[in-house]
């Protein structure tokens, strides 16, 4: 605490980062799955990838349940397969991707001259208490303990099929799980839900240390270009947390491929599924930053008073000079400064009109549709096929 106290004061800033510690991340550093500060990454996704799944396919031939043998053979199970070879490779990989742009996201608080001198030393010691929640070892402890304990009764949860499937054969009114159905729901599922615990709590961290810099006296130019008084980097959190969005996604879609491919059911009875996983999902990432808005509010008006102020007080000046009878001595109306200076006053009110009560824009909200989408598009595919999907394509453009 000293040691922060001292730094807080000399205006240094600790690098902020939600995955760059912890103590998972020391422990894939001595197992030399990590080559600081995040190498390794093709090869730590596909190691921790390949224990959660590759059993799976290796027991399921030994007992018969690949390909067949049952209403659900493995091959056939899409939801399984978009858990642990799409989302769990996406939530892995999701942390180099997070480190190298919440970086740069967080940096420009500092840079853009939002935080300033005065408040250094709080916006310090806020960066600090987050570093220290991120590097908590009881919290990663009850993670794991939460999935380890919680397996067996998650794994029934899980197991919804209402048929005979490569991981359970059902029985009058109980699952007895195979082999292969032992390893995924104590191994391959708390693997992933650990990890997808883990990134929630990355997340809580997040929304705490933007709820707790909402707090300081920030430095809001309500004049800047960006319309969010210089927050506007903000909205590219939608870009940063892109792999933890379509992992989302990949689940949903792999869930609603089951139950259609094996149940018989159609996409338009998952509706308020779909919607609900949208609003979770943009709740969680583009949520946190309407903390900024009574601040921006607070900036907006002011900044309407200021500027209103200014310019009524410029345009009395102008039109006195120019339109009264007395009018500027001698003074060309051709190429005056006074124009120019009406129309740079004119713009800086408009900014100031058109400013934004979030820091992020539809720019962001598109980029975070079209993410989300992605891993959802193959549904369509269970309406109608690949052909008439192109031929209807087709009449649309010509």
């Amino acid at each position: 605490m000293q040691a922060t106290a001292v730094k807080a004061e000399r205006g240094h800033t600790e690098e902020f980062s939600l995955v760059h510690g912890g103590p998972l991340y020391q422990l894939l550093l001595r197992t030399g799955l990590v080559w600081p500060p995040f190498g390794k990454a093709a090869w730590r996704t596909a190691v921790i990838t390949a224990l959660a799944w590759l059993p799976l396919p290796v027991l399921t031939m030994l007992d018969g349940t690949f390909a067949g043998g049952v209403n659900v053979p493995f091959l056939y199970d899409y939801e399984v397969h978009a858990r642990l070879l799409v989302a769990l490779p996406l939530l892995v990989i999701g942390e180099l991707i997070v480190f190298i742009r919440m970086r740069a996201i967080t940096a420009q608080f500092v840079e853009r001259q939002i935080i300033t001198p005065d408040t250094r030393p709080r916006f310090n010691a806020i960066v600090s208490a987050a570093m220290r929640l991120r590097n908590s070892m009881p919290v990663e402890i009850a993670l794991l303990v939460l999935v380890i304990f919680a397996a067996s009764y998650l794994s029934r949860q899980a197991l919804s099929l209402r048929a005979d499937t490569w991981y359970a054969r059902v029985s009058s009114a109980r699952h007895d799980r195979t082999a292969a159905g032992v390893w995924y729901a104590f191994v391959s599922v708390p693997i992933f839900r650990f990890i997808l615990f883990r990134w929630y709590y990355r997340i809580f961290i997040w929304c705490r240390f933007l709820w707790q810099v909402s707090r300081l006296d920030l430095n809001l130019v309500a004049t800047h270009p960006d319309r969010c008084c210089g927050l506007g980097f903000l909205g590219n959190v939608a870009s940063a947390f892109a792999p933890i969005l379509m992992a989302h996604s990949a689940l949903v879609s792999g869930f609603i491929a089951n139950r259609i491919l094996h149940e018989g059911a159609k996409l338009p009875e998952y509706r308020f599924e779909l919607i609900g996983v949208t609003v979770f999902l943009l709740l969680m990432v583009l949520g946190p930053l309407c903390v900024f808005t009574p601040s921006l509010n607070q900036a907006r008006l002011a900044g309407l008073r200021i500027y209103g102020r200014l310019a009524s007080d410029y345009v009395v000046g102008f039109a006195k000079k120019w339109t009264s009878d007395a009018g500027p001595n001698g003074e060309p109306l051709l190429g005056t400064p006074d124009i120019q200076s009406l129309a740079d006053l004119s713009n800086s009110y408009a900014i100031v009109t058109d400013m934004k009560l979030a820091p992020f824009g539809k720019e962001a909200a598109v980029r975070f549709l079209i993410i989300i989408a992605a891993p959802l598009a193959p549904l369509a595919l269970t309406m109608f096929s690949l052909e008439e999907l192109m031929k209807r394509l087709v009449k649309v453009i010509l």
